[in-house]
């Protein structure tokens, strides 16, 4: 039976709402980009949470500013507004500076599916992923979120954290079973493949690897969680034991995890065939459901089933 949870973002901010009302150093500044999840802090912690208002630039330089008097602070907006938008902010600001300031983008991938490519959260990765100091999280359920707000209020320097707005079956029994320090964790392991994916994508992932089981092809399921740094020590060993290895990503092909993983393959010897499986480096200009954009962009379970079969069968 599937078990659902509360929605990432919900389960992110209650945990970071609990963190904060023991200290009061932690900060939530906003753009106006508002969330009942955020109520709380509004209410009951005032004195902790700042809206600058459709700004998002300025709230890079008012998160920076408040670091540097003492503060932990976290900031908020969707994606492509929290990454591209300020992106020389958060370079210069925090990046160069080294701040300990949690970048939160809401809506990873295609979350927000009707609203379009300036709202798709579908670069975001390949940019923050070329900042020094920058640690990226891209959590698969809301459990792993909960536990990141708790992670990043302990880790120094700027991170960037990934959310989904929603709710979806639990790729996780409880916080236990997540070994953070790894930066992945091998969800099913693999006799001849393995399939690297990250954030939404796991679930996905797992459902593929169940439908491959039914055609003899055995592939193990990796959660790249902590896209940067990367374990490389840790991860390699496990994905050099196979002959194949695909990377699954609701992020454009360039410059996702898939990029990230190919850049560890060319240094190696007796590597795995690799596969990148994300989205066309290209705006999707539809709007619909999730389902539907991970359809039309051939990254749905069905499709991923098919491209993957048809690959080993032709390698």
């Amino acid at each position: 039976m599937k078990r659902w949870t509360s929605g990432m973002r919900d389960s992110f901010f209650d945990s970071l709402y609990a963190i904060a009302k023991r200290d009061s150093k932690v900060m939530l500044v906003i753009s106006d980009t508002g969330a009942i999840c955020h109520d709380e802090f509004k209410r009951r912690l005032n004195n902790q949470y700042i809206n600058v208002g459709i700004a998002e630039q300025n709230m890079v330089g008012v998160a920076a500013g408040l670091a540097m008097s003492g503060k932990i602070v976290y900031i908020y907006a969707i994606v492509p507004f929290v990454t591209a938008r300020c992106y020389e902010q958060i370079r210069v600001d925090l990046c160069c500076m080294n701040l300990p300031v949690t970048v939160v983008g809401i809506g990873a991938g295609f979350d927000y599916s009707t609203l379009g490519p300036t709202h798709h959260g579908t670069e975001d990765i390949g940019l923050m992923r070329l900042l020094p100091e920058m640690t990226i999280y891209n959590p698969s359920d809301s459990l792993m979120a909960g536990l990141l707000a708790k992670i990043s209020y302990k880790q120094p320097g700027p991170k960037y954290i990934r959310l989904d707005r929603t709710g979806f079956p639990l790729v996780y029994k409880n916080e236990r079973d997540i070994d953070i320090s790894n930066g992945f964790s091998m969800l099913k392991q693999g006799k001849e493949l393995y399939i690297i994916a990250t954030g939404r994508m796991v679930y996905n992932a797992l459902q593929v690897a169940r439908k491959l089981s039914t055609q003899s092809i055995h592939a193990g399921v990796i959660d790249l969680f902590r896209i940067k740094p990367l374990n490389v020590e840790k991860i390699w060993p496990i994905i050099k034991e196979v002959g194949h290895v695909v990377t699954l990503e609701e992020h454009f092909v360039t410059g996702g995890i898939g990029s990230t993983i190919s850049g560890i393959l060319i240094t190696k010897k007796n590597i795995p065939v690799f596969k990148s499986i994300g989205i066309p480096n290209q705006f999707c200009r539809k709007y619909g459901t999730r389902e539907c954009l991970q359809y039309i962009n051939k990254i749905d379970v069905d499709s991923v089933t098919e491209s993957i079969k048809e690959w080993i069968r032709n390698t």
